[in-house]
């Protein structure tokens, strides 16, 4: 997976129990998004469609560092989603907690808001990840045997 952003948790990020506010997140994560969904597809004409369920697993504190990671999951004819993770990182220990885990879904758009197709060169990009990441997965369970 790719880290893609951190963010240093501070007190005007924390919702009413003193944890890292949901929508503040959730902002991060899909600008996150969007700007890797740009970059893997060479523009910047690439829209959230859809963000999967979001689960929060634990909560972030002020103090600890939101590292935001992400990798392609599919590519389809028009859109591609990505599968993201939010982890809290504490500076003092290097542990990271898995916050937040999700699919995120982006279209490329014309300039009227109409779906079009992927180019090419951003599709095979992006195919090239995921076999790699499969590639790496299937060295991992061999080795795991």
């Amino acid at each position: 997976m790719e880290l893609l952003n951190t963010h240093p948790i501070k007190k005007s990020d924390l919702g009413f129990h003193g944890n890292l506010f949901g929508g503040k997140l959730l902002s991060w994560i899909d600008a996150s998004a969007a700007g890797y969904s740009m970059q893997l597809c060479d523009t910047p004409r690439m829209v959230t469609v859809s963000i999967d369920q979001c689960n929060f697993e634990k909560p972030a504190k002020e103090s600890q560092l939101l590292k935001i990671y992400a990798r392609p999951l599919k590519v389809g004819n028009s859109s591609m989603t990505l599968y993201m993770e939010a982890r809290a990182h504490n500076v003092y220990t290097g542990k990271q907690d898995l916050i937040l885990k999700t699919n995120i879904t982006f279209v490329q758009i014309d300039e009227g808001g109409n779906a079009i197709p992927l180019g090419e060169k951003a599709k095979t990009r992006i195919n090239d990840l995921l076999q790699k990441e499969f590639d790496s997965n299937e060295r991992l369970s061999y080795i795991r045997v």
